[in-house]
C-alpha cells in the first residue's frame, strides 16, 4: 500500500450493504484502501434484519477507527417478504458473539436519500458498490431516475450467471431476497459491473490460510476472527476445504478493476415470475434477444492480488 494521496485525488466510494460477515471483510478492505475515500454506508435488511445490520455497520466503523456516516434504509424488500441468512451469519449477523454496541448512532437521513444526495455531491466521480439486496438503490431510482447519470461506476455482488444459485436452485441470495429491486437496478443502469456467486466459488481460500491471517493479533483481525467463527465453521462443514467471501471479491473488483483477468459483457435480466426461477439472473450468452450488454461479468480475478488485499485489511501483512 502507498501513502494516502490528498483527499481531492481519492475516489469517493459509497457502499450499500447489509452486514453480515462477508460484508464486514469487504468494508475493512475499503477502509484500508488509500486510493478511495468511503463517503457513506447505506444499510438495508438482508443477511439479518435492519436493526442488526445498522448496529453491525456502526460497530465495524468503531473497530476500524473510521468516522464514516451510516444511513439506515429499507427494513423489508419492496414487495415480498424474504428469509434472511441468520443461519449462516448468526442471528445478529456477526456470529452472535455479544459484542458491546458502538457508541455512535446512525444518521437521521434515509439511505435512499443519502444515495441521491451523495450522487449529486460527487457527480461523475462516485463509485457505488452494492453488497446486499438492492432495495435501497431501487428506491433511490424510483425517487430520481437520473441517478445513473451521476454514478461513475456501479459494482454489484449478486446473481448466479449460469443458474447455480445459493438460495434456491437458480437464485443467489442478494438478488433472490428482492428480485423486484434488482430488476429496477439492472433496467436503469446502462452498465453494471457484476461479481456473481459463481465467480465467488472460483476464488476461495484454504481455511488454514484464513486462520493464519486471523491469528496476526491486530484488533481488526481479532474482531473478525470472532464474528466469522460461526460462518467459517458452517462453510467448512458445508463446502469443504476452502472458504469463500462473496462481498470481498466484489470489493476487490471495485477497488482494483485492473486485477480482473477475464470480464465478459452480456445482456442480463432478472426473472420475477417463474415458479422455479424467481430471482434468477438470466444472461443472454448468445445475445439472441437483441438487448444491449448491461452487465460486465467478472469471470476470473488475480487470486494473489485478491488475497493480498484481504491480508492487508486484516493487518496480517
Amino acid at each position: 500500500m502507498t501513502d494516502t494521496p490528498p483527499d481531492t485525488d481519492r475516489i469517493p466510494l459509497l457502499i450499500d450493504t447489509d452486514p453480515g460477515v462477508d460484508d464486514a471483510l469487504a468494508l475493512l478492505m475499503a477502509f484500508n484502501d488509500p486510493r478511495h475515500e468511503v463517503v457513506g454506508l447505506t444499510i438495508a435488511a438482508g443477511n439479518v434484519g435492519l436493526p442488526h445490520t445498522v448496529a453491525n455497520a456502526l460497530k465495524l466503523c468503531e473497530v476500524a477507527g473510521v468516522d464514516v456516516p451510516v444511513f439506515a434504509g429499507c427494513a423489508t424488500p419492496l414487495l415480498h417478504m424474504a428469509e434472511d441468512a441468520g443461519y449462516v451469519h448468526g442471528r445478529d449477523g456477526f456470529g452472535d458473539i455479544g459484542y458491546t454496541p458502538a457508541a455512535r448512532q446512525p444518521e437521521g437521513e434515509h439511505a435512499a436519500l443519502a444515495i441521491l444526495r451523495l450522487s449529486h455531491e460527487f457527480a461523475g466521480r462516485l463509485l457505488l458498490v452494492a453488497l446486499g439486496p438492492l432495495t435501497n438503490l431501487a428506491l433511490a431510482l424510483r425517487l430520481d431516475p437520473g441517478l445513473p447519470s451521476r454514478v461513475a461506476r456501479l459494482v454489484v455482488m449478486g446473481g448466479a450467471v449460469t443458474g447455480r444459485g445459493n438460495t434456491s436452485a437458480v437464485a443467489e441470495f442478494n438478488i433472490g431476497f428482492d428480485p423486484e429491486a434488482a430488476h429496477i437496478v439492472f433496467d436503469a443502469f446502462p452498465k453494471v459491473d457484476l461479481a456473481d456467486w459463481e465467480a465467488v466459488m472460483e476464488h476461495g481460500f484454504p481455511h488454514r490460510d484464513v486462520e493464519r491471517w486471523l491469528a496476526c493479533g491486530h484488533p481488526r483481525a481479532t474482531f473478525y476472527e470472532e464474528i466469522s467463527r460461526k460462518t467459517r465453521q458452517w462453510a467448512g462443514d458445508s463446502r469443504g476445504d476452502r472458504w469463500h467471501s462473496a462481498d470481498a471479491l466484489a470489493m476487490a473488483y471495485a477497488l482494483e478493476p485492473s486485477a480482473a483477468l477475464e470480464v465478459v459483457e452480456r445482456p442480463l435480466a432478472v426473472e420475477l415470475a417463474g415458479h422455479h426461477s424467481r430471482g434468477a439472473t438470466v444472461v443472454d450468452w448468445q445475445r439472441r434477444g437483441g438487448s444491449p450488454d448491461n452487465a460486465a461479468i467478472l469471470m476470473r480475478y488475480d487470486q494473489a492480488r485478491f488475497e493480498a488485499r484481504i491480508e492487508a485489511a486484516l493487518a496480517a501483512r
